[in-house]
């Protein structure tokens, strides 16, 4: 099997340093493109969709971190090095937060250019093989959309390095994944992988769960007791909505994760642990911090790295492979002989909101599991607040009922169709004309008609 092929763009105003830049990262399966104007690389950019872009930091008319901004606005899976002979920490540090790969100081050795290089492309492979995979994942987590390829790489690139990190993100979006693939990514993956849920901890045990206690401490304390962070010790503490942390104790939290020490309640011997800190919520923590109800100086700390999960709406292309994989998962647990999912039913999975996200998508395709009468989900076989929604026919498909009083035009309900079935077809023009229950033909001009994009 041949190799795949990765492209790779060069992007510099020094015509010498171009070249330099061009042999030495020539190699077997790598397509080199360069290029010495800014703006000419984001039009290569938006045409060929190269994996890794390496540009100079100082050129005329765009810097490397205006490049940087403009090409992750097209494609935000593009890995970006950005190199510099007038390197800052600030800017070193505002490259990466603004999403560079790297960043590196001229002139480079071309064993540690190459070295890094190297890396991404075995990393762009990867996420070009999974593209074209049925089921592609990421340490156990579903998706191809761009969205969630670009949060697998920066899992990726920081999983080695750091000690506090924040995941947002709805419920049900799956931040626990986020934080377990974190956690095996990391250097402490050998040790414990430990989970607070702190909406479900009695506000006065906090402390006792936490940090641990000492016989006679308070009543009930029998005996000596390690908390979690000394359970956690040499791995990775997982802190499930944090918004829900008294503040009385986030003082005391933010000390151990400067300190890296605790104390338990009853003792006045502060005990050495090494712990990664992983926070999550589904609440805004700034307005939190605004109101009052959340310490500004854990959430700057914990905020240094956040993780935004996006909505199941925001990545609709995922939505038949979790569907998918849900489907193969749950007719192992049930021991029914489910082979796949109708088109029909397709089309009511990619009509709806998913306002409760994956969670809701298992849950859904769990109920399916158990009441499908044959070897194929259909819709009927959907929660009824499913199919309702969706149309008598699929070729007769149109978007969901509009608000009362709110009529769309035919012109509208025909472009929501087509929409729905290119989502529910994962945008194969031949099967969303059959879908709808017309030809390929038709199906372009109708997408052109209405401003669809021809290509996907």
């Amino acid at each position: 099997m041949s190799e795949t092929l990765v492209s790779v763009l060069v992007v510099d105003d020094n015509a010498a340093s171009v070249e330099f830049l061009a042999n030495a990262l020539e190699a077997p399966g790598v397509r080199i493109i360069t290029c010495q104007d800014p703006l000419e690389a984001i039009a290569i950019v938006q045409d060929s969709r190269p994996q890794i872009v390496i540009t100079d930091l100082v050129m005329p008319g765009l810097n490397g971190i205006g490049l940087l901004e403009r090409i992750h606005r097209i494609d935000p899976t593009i890995d970006v090095i950005i190199m510099t002979a007038h390197y800052t920490t600030e800017t070193a540090v505002d490259a990466i937060r603004k999403g560079a790969s790297d960043y590196l100081n001229k002139p480079v050795p071309v064993a540690v250019l190459r070295e890094r290089v190297e890396r991404l492309v075995v990393e762009a492979r990867d996420r070009i093989a999974a593209t074209q995979s049925n089921a592609p994942s990421f340490q156990g987590i579903i998706g191809r959309s761009s969205k969630m390829w670009a949060l697998f790489a920066k899992i990726r690139r920081v999983a080695p390095h750091y000690r506090t990190a924040l995941i947002t993100g709805p419920t049900g979006t799956g931040k626990d994944l986020i934080a377990r693939a974190l956690h095996t990514l990391s250097p402490v993956a050998g040790g414990h992988f430990v989970v607070l849920n702190c909406s479900a901890v009695v506000e006065t045990l906090f402390e006792s769960e936490l940090f641990g206690h000492m016989r006679g401490s308070f009543t009930g304390a029998s005996a000596d007791k390690p908390g979690l962070f000394e359970h956690a010790n040499n791995g990775t503490l997982f802190l499930d909505e944090i918004g829900d942390m008294p503040l009385s104790t986030q003082a005391k939290l933010l000390r151990v994760i400067q300190d890296q020490e605790v104390l338990r309640v009853g003792s006045l011997t502060p005990r050495k642990v090494n712990v990664r800190i992983v926070a999550a919520t589904n609440a805004n923590l700034r307005a939190a911090v605004a109101a009052g109800n959340f310490r500004e100086d854990l959430y700057y700390r914990l905020n240094m790295l956040e993780f935004a999960v996006p909505p199941l709406a925001d990545r609709p292309e995922d939505v038949l492979l979790l569907a998918n994989h849900f489907a193969d998962k749950f007719s192992k647990q049930f021991n029914r002989e489910i082979s796949g999912i109708s088109q029909r039913a397709k089309l009511v999975l990619a009509a709806h909101e998913w306002p409760g996200n994956v969670r809701e998508l298992e849950n859904v395709i769990g109920h399916a599991c158990l009441m499908a009468s044959s070897e194929t989900i259909d819709a009927a076989d959907l929660p009824a607040y499913l199919w309702a929604e969706a149309p008598a026919e699929p070729h007769k498909a149109t978007a969901a009922a509009a608000p009362a009083g709110s009529p769309i035009s035919l012109d509208e309900q025909e472009a929501r169709s087509i929409q729905q079935a290119l989502t529910a077809t994962s945008g194969n023009q031949s099967q969303a004309a059959r879908l709808l229950g017309i030809g390929r033909d038709a199906l372009r001009y109708k997408m052109k008609k209405h401003g669809l994009p021809l290509t996907h």
